[in-house]
């Protein structure tokens, strides 16, 4: 069951941009743990994978920091390609501790950096 989209855009060209999808759905049991699912729906093919965690609330953050990670280490972002609401403000996903020196504006801002 899905439980969260959010739209973001990359820039193709002569100010053009293309919108694509963060999807997260619902924590789900497996075995004694419990996976969140994602996708991230890029214009150049899908990615989908988990967070994993000991129960729904952990295996949703893990799953978040994981888009926030895939957001902030892609070639888009690379390129300053990448954009929420406005470029440079962030894209609102949490990242592992060890990567929040990349984060850029209401992300940085958000996270205590």
């Amino acid at each position: 069951m899905l439980i969260a989209t959010r739209t973001l855009y990359v820039r193709t060209g002569a100010g053009a941009e293309e919108g694509f999808e963060v999807r997260v759905f619902k924590p789900e049991q497996d075995g004694s743990a419990w996976r969140c699912r994602y996708e991230i729906d890029w214009p150049r093919g899908m990615r989908k994978s988990f967070g994993q965690g000991v129960d729904g609330a952990q295996a949703i953050i893990i799953a978040l920091q994981k888009v926030g990670a895939e957001l902030y280490t892609s070639n888009y972002h690379a390129k300053d390609l990448l954009r929420f609401e406005k470029p440079g403000d962030g894209y609102g996903f949490p990242v592992p501790k060890p990567m929040r020196d990349m984060l850029v504006g209401g992300d940085a801002v958000f996270e205590g950096n």
